[in-house]
């Protein structure tokens, strides 16, 4: 395994982030090539929690228009991770 700040990339704040807090669910934007043992590891050792449960989803970078041209450019690729806490709490703001 990296390091754990290798693998956790940044937390996602959303409005429906926030509301799944209330069910001890933190959401966090991860490396792409990071499997679900490797993000609740990370967590664990970053936080000094107890990791229940870990979701992923992979999104596709949109493709965009570049000013006036009309040149096509693409975002990147990107995960995201649904943590379920068993034990403990994280501080994210």
């Amino acid at each position: 395994m990296e390091n754990a700040f290798d693998v956790i990339i940044a937390p996602v704040v959303t409005e429906k982030c926030n509301a799944l807090v209330q069910e001890k669910k933190y959401t966090f934007k991860v490396r792409r090539d990071a499997g679900k043992i490797e993000i609740g590891r990370a967590i664990e050792e970053l936080f000094k929690v107890k990791v229940k449960s870990v979701n992923v989803m992979n999104y596709e970078g949109k493709t965009k228009r570049a000013g006036r041209t009309g040149r096509m450019g693409r975002r990147a690729d990107w995960k995201r991770a649904v943590v379920t806490l068993s034990e403990g709490t994280i501080e994210i703001i």
